[in-house]
């Protein structure tokens, strides 16, 4: 299965995977009509909350353990893009650190959101992410949801990134996800109430969570580990910040239409970029615990 249509401006082709994904295929690919699971010592379907949620009200709902630096966009969507970078940020006790593109529909906990991006760790308890539970439908052989990205990102070295599309197929109703020019799969429109229409919101960006569990805030890095202040090949990044709009057309996010979310900005911060070649762009992350972060 492919999408019945792509968003104008967006090629409409399948490229093998490139380096970013050759960890995945070194024992091979999967024949024609199958597709990549990574098994998981606990085969218990964990279902993830909405966090997202929270970003919006940072203190509700139980979910103030949560950190965030996003950049935020609003408006009526289809569709979300940008190219993120990719680190291997330190986790402890059982928290993770992602980053990720959210498109949502609706506030609080009635929201739908389809989410894509890396994360290191995972949610232990109450995640449900990749193929762990019913709904998203994967259709291409070539990605494993769930696998190890190799190589990742170096401070003051070489920086890598997945390039990420989310789309709604007005014809299907389904929202699909590509991955480095690959249909990875969708997200049916049967599964959503407020999603089944369209989006009202695209976030960009990292979150932590923060379980306090040393008597003060975690260690648990964000991004690269580093303050958006330092700039490029130190400090995370997404650039290349898009939208679809209700045309089907991709188009640029403006910078002067796109505000930021910093949950605990002495802990983890967010920074927008000047406009250049790296399209509308800003950094993020931090270090957690430390001098400024108590």
């Amino acid at each position: 299965m492919k999408p019945s249509s792509y968003p104008r401006g967006m090629e409409a082709k399948t490229l093998e995977a490139d380096q970013l994904l050759k960890d995945w295929h070194k024992n091979g690919e999967c024949p024609e009509g199958t597709i990549p699971i990574v098994r998981s010592p606990q085969h218990r379907p964990r279902r993830k909350t909405t966090p997202f949620s929270s970003s919006i009200q940072p203190d509700v709902d139980g979910f103030n353990n949560h950190e965030y630096a996003i950049a935020l966009l609003g408006g009526n969507f289809f569709g979300a893009s940008g190219r993120l970078n990719v680190w291997k940020p330190a986790t402890f006790d059982g928290e993770f650190s992602l980053a990720q593109i959210w498109v949502v529909a609706d506030r609080g906990p009635e929201a739908n959101t389809v989410e894509a991006g890396w994360q290191s760790d995972g949610y232990q308890k109450t995640g449900c992410y990749n193929l762990e539970c019913p709904g998203f439908v994967q259709t291409s052989n070539k990605l494993s949801l769930g696998g190890k990205i190799e190589p990742v990102s170096q401070y003051e070295g070489d920086q890598f990134e997945l390039s990420i599309y989310i789309h709604k197929d007005k014809q299907s109703g389904n929202w699909w996800l590509r991955i480095q020019e690959i249909d990875v799969g969708y997200w049916p429109g049967s599964i959503f109430n407020k999603l089944s229409d369209r989006a009202n919101t695209i976030g960009w960006g990292g979150e932590i969570i923060n379980l306090g569990s040393q008597g003060r805030h975690t260690s648990t890095e964000m991004g690269s580990g580093h303050f958006p202040s330092e700039g490029y090949r130190k400090a995370s990044y997404v650039r290349n910040l898009m939208y679809v709009d209700e045309s089907g057309a991709i188009k640029d996010a403006e910078p002067h239409n796109v505000s930021s979310l910093v949950t605990t900005p002495e802990c983890y911060d967010l920074q927008m970029g000047n406009p250049n070649n790296y399209g509308t762009h800003f950094f993020y992350g931090g270090p957690g615990f430390s001098d400024k972060c108590p």
